[in-house]
């Protein structure tokens, strides 16, 4: 099973999905979206590249906070994944990301902008950053989940608009 993993898209202040994005999405079988799509259009953008899956970030309205809450854990393919924007005005979003799930697998979370792919005591951690919005990022980006025999395969993509 193929996922992509995609947080802070800003629409429709930034415009529209880039390219590369909408490229690198074709064929997965689900996105996950961890949060700040700022519009309520912008999920219709990538439900029409893939089945959605989300969490509401800090800057999304009443609306996508109730449709999609503020953190939830998924299975797929017999991965628990956990789902958080990761904002707390106390904590930076890396530890935010850290100390909301027990019991999962994979832990998706945005925020900060600053994409992450690290492995910690068998869980991976995976911030895809923004594919919008890169702040002090050299890139842009995303991420793709591999999930096969119960294991998880992150990888970070990186292009320049």
């Amino acid at each position: 099973m193929r996922i992509g993993i995609v947080s802070d898209t800003h629409l429709p202040h930034f415009g529209g999905l880039p390219r590369a994005l909408v490229a690198g999405l074709q064929g997965v079988d689900l996105i996950l979206h961890t949060g700040d799509f700022t519009g309520d259009e912008v999920p219709a953008l990538f439900e029409a590249i893939a089945p959605l899956e989300a969490v509401a970030g800090n800057n999304d309205g009443p609306g996508l906070v109730l449709r999609y809450g503020r953190t939830k854990v998924v299975t797929l393919a017999g991965v628990r994944i956990g789902l958080t924007h990761g904002d707390d005005r106390r904590h930076p979003a890396r530890a935010v990301a850290r100390h909301t799930f027990k019991d999962v697998d994979v832990v998706c979370y945005g925020h900060s902008h600053v994409p992450e792919c690290t492995q910690e005591a068998g869980v991976w951690y995976l911030n895809p950053g923004s594919p919008t919005d890169k702040r002090r990022m050299p890139d842009y980006s995303y991420g793709i989940l591999e999930l096969a025999d119960g294991r998880a395969t992150p990888t970070l993509y990186h292009f320049t608009r």
